[in-house]
């Protein structure tokens, strides 16, 4: 009798069969979503199909950071992923571990892809990228040679700067051969050594944008000595070459406000300029001229003729105040002077005398002042105030007892 296996052994052995198949293990299927779930957990169930065929696929909430869109019924799109047996239904079905949208959302894909890369290797870091000439005389632009684009390049650059001289290469910007053509555009106007090109178009789909997204265009952008301003499509397009680009532009309109200077600014500005320096040279020839005059001011005054009018002045100066000091200090003496005098007149025994005071010395010349210094017989000058008498001492009285023979003469003549 043949050998007998359970369901669950067949599941597991498919399942061992999907497993060791390696093209099982990694790769992507195209078709059209339906019955699309999201479930609670946060797993997306749906079912891929074509014209052909269906197959059921889950994407696990752990692999949904990969999904950049919400995922509906109808949509076409491109499922990477394993495909692998559930063992309890003994059913297969497509794990999928990223799901990219076709057309526009396989593009997107893509775009961020090479952007990320091309951000890796440094190519849009702003130490590579060249400043844009203040003043150019030749403007290059890759463009097509028809257009709105080219046309308002133009129109801005002339009107901004009549002078400037502008080269065209008639680039194709859109399909297959358009990326190698945009740089052929970029060799052929570094080769005439333009100061500055305009690499761009007008607008229009991711589709008909995607030529400059290609990875030779953004080397080609990046290896250019010229500085490049990217001017591709509205603002709100942004393509690979706007990161790798000098500058980027929102619109070919702006590239051209941003890459030919405005030749009336520029004229108004040196008229400032020379106003500016008109006014600073007078400043500074204001300033050099007051200068002369202090140093010839200084001059005059440090000059020997006027050093000694100036020690002349200030030798009379001084000889006036020494004038004016001596006068005060005379003037100050003689009214000490008369002062001194008016006391000597009150001290004068020549003044005493001639009030009828006198002068009595003894024989030796000295001033009598007291009894004690005389005796009788002694010899005495007085002096009075129109000239001497000569005396001799008979007798000297003291105050109490010629108070007495006064009291006695008084007693007498009563008597």
């Amino acid at each position: 009798m043949q050998n007998i296996y359970t369901v669950a052994q067949v599941n597991a052995y498919i399942r061992n069969m999907f497993t060791q198949d390696f093209m099982m293990q990694s790769l992507f299927v195209r078709g059209e979503v339906s019955n699309c779930k999201y479930h609670s957990t946060g797993h997306i169930y749906f079912t891929l199909k074509d014209e052909k065929g269906a197959i059921a696929c889950v994407m696990f909430a752990g692999n949904r950071s990969g999904l950049k869109f919400r995922l509906e019924n109808g949509q076409q799109v491109v499922v990477g992923g394993m495909v692998d047996v559930y063992e309890r239904d003994g059913k297969y079905q497509l794990y999928a571990k990223q799901i990219v949208q076709e057309g526009a959302g396989y593009l997107y894909e893509k775009f961020e892809a090479l952007k990320n890369e091309l951000a890796e290797r440094g190519m849009f870091a702003e130490q590579y990228k060249r400043p844009i000439p203040a003043y150019i005389k030749t403007l290059g632009v890759v463009t097509a040679p028809t257009g709105a684009a080219v046309r308002d390049i133009i129109n801005v650059a002339k009107r901004r700067n009549p002078y400037i001289r502008i080269i065209l290469y008639p680039a194709i910007v859109q399909g297959d051969m358009a990326a190698q053509s945009i740089v052929n555009g970029i060799h052929a106007l570094a080769a005439q050594g333009v100061d500055t090109m305009i690499v761009g178009r007008g607008g229009g789909s991711l589709e008909d944008l995607w030529a400059f997204n290609e990875e030779i265009v953004a080397q080609a952008v990046f290896d250019c000595e010229v500085p490049i301003i990217s001017a591709v499509g509205h603002e709100t397009d942004h393509t690979i070459i706007d990161y790798v680009a000098d500058l980027r532009a929102p619109t070919p309109s702006a590239a051209a406000e941003l890459a030919v200077f405005d030749y009336s600014q520029f004229v108004l500005s040196l008229h400032n300029y020379r106003e500016k320096l008109t006014a600073r040279m007078d400043a500074v020839l204001l300033a050099r001229r007051q200068r002369t005059e202090n140093l010839a001011l200084r001059y005059r005054l440090q000059s020997p003729e006027s050093r000694i009018r100036d020690k002349r002045l200030r030798v009379l100066k001084a000889e006036e105040d020494l004038q004016r000091l001596m006068e005060d200090k005379l003037k100050d003496n003689r009214h000490r002077l008369a002062l001194y005098v008016e006391k000597f007149k009150g001290l004068s025994p020549l003044a005493k005398l001639n009030q009828g005071y006198s002068y009595v010395e003894d024989k030796d010349g000295r001033a009598l002042k007291h009894l004690s210094q005389v005796h009788p017989g002694d010899m005495l000058t007085i002096n009075v105030s129109d000239g001497k008498v000569l005396a001799q001492v008979k007798d000297k009285i003291s105050p109490i007892k010629a108070i007495k023979e006064r009291k006695n003469d008084h007693r007498g003549e009563i008597c």
